[in-house]
């Protein structure tokens, strides 16, 4: 059976005549919804019958185009996978390693100060929004984390396990956004710090440092100093030293990620400031 890679495969098959026989307004539009499995290719009237067959798309089977994932339906797959990992778990056992509280049927932990909670059923619940940069993160943690208490002990993300290779990644999406914004508008930065519950930290030579409990055992400190007359403004942020026990790397780095897409959201629309350029 040959494979349809995408909707200008299929589209190479048709007439072009946008005849509207199919019910949709162009073969194009017919070759995107055959590429989504929303219709078959023997919906096209003027299709040669050894195409249709060729191609694993016969009337009488019911098979639709074989297609990789987009990358949403991926990140949907894993959701539930880590779902069905919930579903086979005693939550109510796993809530005190983890730091959390299971009360009313639901195992609720902090995510940056705000209440999160999973049900018995994989169902979510959250003060926030539910996006994957969040809930991903969270089952994660809830399913695979160790559970080993906070250290004290601050790192680099490069130095946490596997960390070297993600380390320019983390920095172009977490560090990098959370720099810009600090260097354009420092007391809207300030203000963001605070209303992620960020702690101050004192005895650093930071300008300004403050730690977050991104989860109850996976804390992050941003450090950020101003720039002064020889040198440039500079923004790191460290990890305490369990948070690879507690979360993978990818779950780390992906809210990482949606932090500091959330911080350029924030900024945008809030900075009285000059517009300047977001990360890409």
């Amino acid at each position: 059976m040959t494979k349809l890679k995408s909707p200008m495969d299929i589209l190479k098959l048709l007439d072009k005549s946008n005849c509207r026989q199919c019910n949709e307004p162009t073969c194009m539009a017919f070759a995107a919804q055959v590429f989504k499995g929303n219709k078959k290719l023997s919906d096209c009237p003027k299709l040669d019958a050894s195409i249709i067959e060729q191609y694993g798309q016969e009337a009488e089977s019911g098979e639709t185009t074989e297609r990789p994932r987009t990358s949403q339906e991926e990140v949907e797959a894993h959701v539930e996978r880590l779902k069905q990992k919930v579903r086979e778990m005693d939550l109510s056992a796993v809530a005190e390693k983890l730091g959390g509280v299971y009360q009313y049927g639901r195992l609720t932990v902090k995510v940056l100060g705000k209440d999160f909670s999973v049900y018995p059923d994989g169902t979510l619940s959250a003060d926030i929004h539910t996006n994957p940069w969040v809930s991903v993160p969270v089952l994660t943690y809830i399913t695979q984390g160790a559970g080993k208490d906070l250290t004290g002990k601050w790192l680099p993300f490069r130095e946490l396990k596997g960390g070297s290779a993600w380390s320019g990644l983390f920095h172009q999406r977490c560090e990098k956004p959370m720099k810009q914004i600090a260097d354009n508008d420092y007391e809207l930065f300030v203000d963001l710090l605070d209303v992620f519950n960020g702690r101050p930290v004192e005895h650093l030579d930071a300008d300004i440092a403050r730690v977050f409990y991104v989860l109850p055992k996976v804390a992050i400190m941003i450090c950020y100093w101003l720039p002064e007359e020889d040198f440039d403004s500079s923004l790191n942020i460290y990890f305490d030293e369990a948070a690879d026990e507690n979360l993978n790397l990818a779950s780390i780095n992906a809210m990482g990620s949606g932090l500091g897409r959330m911080f350029e959201k924030l900024a945008e629309k809030h900075s009285t400031k000059q517009p300047f350029a977001m990360s890409q």
